[in-house]
């Protein structure tokens, strides 16, 4: 396959950057709700309610993973399928799917006595039901993202957003307590599938694996890869259910979600993307070390301070918003937010890996990952929640460190280019956290804990605008370049979308 041309990857920044846009545009006019909807159900809801559906979810998500196979990533990444291939692969993914929700039936009494939970096995037929529903929509959703159709898409997503955060508080306010969480999770793929297949259909055909040979291989590396990564990043739920019960597992469930949405937006909103335009450029080295190093910049500019702000401010956050009840979600908050903070980084280097013919790496580096990682949770386990939150800290290295060594040698990637693009943030943030520590002394006992929380906000935020502005005011260009790629008005030096060592 050829390399692009400079006007071809100029045509891809413009995709790239609406793409972003547009799903962008989705994801936060949605959050907003979602987060208001999530306060309003913490307070109705209780740790039990919370601990009692992420035991169904740690399992569902397996499922899920094995459902889907690694067949969307297939479809988005290889580059040659014929029709009658990606139609035995929507086919295939059908089947799964079902056969996933005959699984769960046979498998949620047990796992209700695994959990000492009654409730739990309704909890997991029901959600279940979403498989089926789901594996119609995998190959006609994953066709979308290769057409680069992201407009379509991020529409798509705010629907399901708005539709899920009115449930969810409705479903509360009926008292139905964890089922709120239940049907609310349910009817969100259901109506995300019937939204996808409104736009986008693809037959199916009856899967021939002789056919499917090649796509299969690099589905299942996906596939173990997705399941080794699933099975340590969940391991510390496992762990605190069962070594800790299932009100501390609740209570480290809010601290995990809050530290990790703001992520999960930002990972949605670029990684949704990337994947496609990675595709794209395979072949070129230059190329995939640009589109791997810039988004990777802008993601350091949003989530450090984020990640910082909400370690220093997490006490009044939680005491103020959610109330005392969670005081037990403050310490892994905390840790989780400097875990989170790093983390951020690291998933695009992993879809890099996938294009460049790395699958195998990156699914033997989580299954060393799904063994490390669940020992160091029992460890830390000893410590209550805290603990297990710091084993996110200490252990996520054995993860990261061979990603980025494998990535910077395919698209020879030095480490000073990388720290490069990561100085504006990390300067900015030191910083601002330097004066939010600050400015917590001087009103430490004064005024009420919502006027200390705001003003550490907005001095924060004033402290890191200020450091990336007076100093790095020159890395803001590519935020500005965006903005005129929107606005239509192409870049007039093609030269700039080509990296000068491709």
């Amino acid at each position: 396959m050829a390399s692009p041309s400079a006007s071809d990857l100029q045509r891809l920044d413009v995709s790239l950057v609406r793409g972003i846009a547009w799903t962008g545009a989705a994801k936060w006019s949605s959050q907003v709700l979602a987060w208001a909807s999530t306060l309003v159900v913490a307070r109705i809801l209780t740790p039990d309610d919370y601990g009692l559906v992420s035991m169904a979810t740690v399992y569902l998500g397996v499922l899920t993973l094995v459902s889907e196979f690694g067949l969307g990533s297939a479809v988005v990444t290889l580059r040659n399928l014929t029709e009658e291939q990606i139609a035995q692969l929507n086919g295939l993914s059908v089947c799964l799917g079902l056969v996933g929700f005959a699984i769960s039936c046979a498998v949620a009494v047990p796992l209700g006595r695994f959990f000492a939970s009654p409730g739990l096995p309704r909890v997991i037929v029901v959600m279940s039901a979403g498989f089926m529903a789901t594996s119609f929509q995998s190959i006609p959703y994953s066709l979308l993202q290769k057409e680069l159709r992201f407009r379509l898409l991020s529409g798509i997503e705010a629907i399901r957003c708005f539709a899920l955060s009115g449930a969810l508080v409705l479903f509360a306010l009926l008292g139905l307590r964890y089922w709120a969480l239940v049907f609310g999770a349910l009817l969100s793929s259901i109506l995300g599938t019937l939204l996808t297949l409104a736009k986008r259909r693809h037959r199916l055909a009856w899967p021939c694996p002789s056919s499917l040979k090649h796509a299969i291989r690099f589905s299942r590396q996906v596939l173990v890869g997705r399941l080794a990564w699933y099975g340590y990043s969940n391991a510390d739920f496992v762990v605190a259910g069962r070594m800790l019960g299932q009100t501390v597992l609740g209570t480290y469930t809010v601290a995990w979600n809050l530290a990790n949405s703001p992520l999960e937006k930002i990972t949605t909103l670029v990684g949704g993307v990337t994947p496609a335009y990675y595709s794209a450029v395979q072949e070129d080295r230059g190329a995939l070390r640009r589109y791997l190093l810039k988004p990777t910049e802008a993601i350091s500019l949003i989530m450090f301070p984020v990640m910082v702000g909400m370690a220093l401010v997490s006490r009044d956050v939680v005491l103020s918003v959610l109330g005392q009840k969670w005081q037990g979600a403050i310490a892994p908050l905390q840790l989780l937010a400097f875990y989170v903070c790093v983390r951020s980084i690291m998933p695009l280097i992993a879809q890099v890996l996938m294009v460049t013919g790395d699958s195998g790496f990156v699914m033997w580096n989580g299954i060393i990952s799904a063994v490390a990682l669940p020992i160091a949770f029992l460890i830390g386990s000893h410590w209550g929640p805290q603990g297990i939150a710091a084993a996110w800290v200490v252990a996520y290295p054995i993860n990261a460190v061979p990603l980025y060594l494998r990535a910077s040698r395919r698209i020879s990637l030095s480490i000073a280019e990388f720290w490069h693009v990561l100085l504006p943030a990390t300067q900015g943030t030191l910083l601002m956290a330097l004066v939010v520590l600050v400015v917590q002394v001087l009103l430490s006992g004064h005024f009420t804990m919502v006027t200390r929380l705001a003003i550490q906000v907005l001095t924060g935020a004033i402290a890191y605008i200020a450091v990336v502005l007076l100093f790095h005011h020159d890395r803001l260009s590519m935020f500005r370049r965006g903005i005129g790629l929107l606005a239509g008005k192409a870049d007039p030096k093609p030269s700039t979308c080509v990296d000068p060592k491709g």
